[in-house]
């Protein structure tokens, strides 16, 4: 189930791209069925925390009606940067799956750490490398045509 999850994910994310945002698309899940889902609008909304994985939290709060998603799992196109890491604590998130890594801005595998620091309240269960070529070729394509 968890490949249909990251479909509809890396779909987020094509649409992104068609709006001319980085391509990073976010699910989020409980109980088997999708919450909410986004993709980056940073570029659209004039907004730098506008990130695919806060807009889908900030749904997914607003529709289950509370700032704790500690039985939801967010499925993300992309490893977490530190802000969206932070996000994910924070919102008590159960599970993160994510498709490429990130050596450059990422927090989960690479960088900070987020989730192994000790100041960080709650650690998700974490699991990368899901739709990982996928995820990783679509970014790829996209920086080749900005340049």
């Amino acid at each position: 189930m968890s490949n249909t999850f990251m479909e509809l994910a890396l779909k987020e994310a094509r649409s992104a791209e068609f709006r001319g945002e980085v391509p990073v698309g976010a699910v989020i899940v409980r109980n088997g069925a999708m919450i909410s889902s986004a993709g980056n609008r940073t570029v659209e909304l004039h907004d730098p925390t506008a990130h695919a994985e806060i807009l889908a939290i900030r749904d997914a709060a607003r529709a289950l009606g509370t700032e704790r998603l500690a039985d939801c799992d967010l499925y993300v196109t992309l490893e977490p940067c530190a802000m969206c890491a932070g996000a994910i604590s924070f919102a008590r998130v159960r599970r993160l799956y994510f498709g490429a890594s990130d050596p450059k801005g990422g927090a989960v595998d690479h960088g900070t750490r987020f989730f192994a620091s000790p100041t960080c309240h709650h650690a998700p269960e974490t699991y990368g490398g899901f739709s990982e070529s996928e995820s990783s070729e679509l970014l790829r394509q996209f920086f080749v045509k900005k340049r």
